[in-house]
């Protein structure tokens, strides 16, 4: 998967081909070796960029079999939108030119589970930064909350999959809302954003809400 200038489309496209690799057990493990380390020293040319949460069991490169040089990362618990998230894909966008931006979240995140936990009334505030992480993430189980049309009691029952492809809904919707730079890109037709949730079990990458044209 060599870089040179794809589309939005053609960037998707290679990386689903790798997360399919990835998820069948046949992956090729491309850009791993000491050349390429030689290759990418003087410079980079990535074909996306991955915004997703820092849970320890989604390897950006290693669903999408990818390497060294091909994905700029960003990550953070629960990947909740904050100027240094936003200060960077701007970056990416502005400096080094990518087609894609990716915002993945996943099954079984902790901090969505900490964001649903902390609507009950009875619950226990977490430390000062972890807290206002939390913060960030709370609209988004209010959202499914008002689904079920629960009262403040219910809101633990409410399903942990739904809260999280509403955040990552609203992770997209928060860049563009808050960076002119990344919604002019993708009103011009040369960056587009996908918000995709990753299968833990099966390892397969979800898209569900696309901005822009693939």
């Amino acid at each position: 998967m060599k870089p040179n200038d794809p589309t939005p489309g053609e960037a998707w496209a290679a990386m689903t081909a790798g997360n399919d690799r990835f998820v069948s057990g046949r992956p090729d493990h491309p850009h791993q070796d000491a050349d390429r380390r030689a290759q990418v020293a003087e410079g980079q040319q990535p074909i996306a960029a991955l915004f997703g949460c820092a849970d320890s069991r989604l390897g950006a490169e290693i669903i999408f079999d990818v390497g060294l040089g091909d994905l700029f990362v960003v990550r953070n618990a629960g990947q909740v939108v904050g100027d240094t998230v936003l200060g960077s894909l701007e970056y990416a966008v502005a400096v080094l030119k990518i087609p894609l931006i990716v915002v993945l979240g996943h099954d079984k995140c902790g901090a969505v589970a900490a964001a649903i936990e902390s609507i009950d009334a009875n619950s226990e505030p977490e430390t000062f930064y972890l807290q206002r992480l939390i913060d960030m993430i709370v609209p988004s189980v209010k959202r499914a909350h008002r689904a079920l049309d629960a009262t403040s009691e219910d809101a633990r029952a409410v399903d942990p999959r739904e809260v999280g492809r509403l955040h990552i809904e609203a992770s997209v919707g928060a860049l563009l809302e808050r960076s002119i730079l990344i919604s002019e890109a993708v009103a011009s037709g040369r960056l587009a954003v996908v918000g995709a949730n990753y299968d833990l079990a099966n390892g397969k990458v979800d898209p569900h809400t696309v901005v822009g044209t693939l």
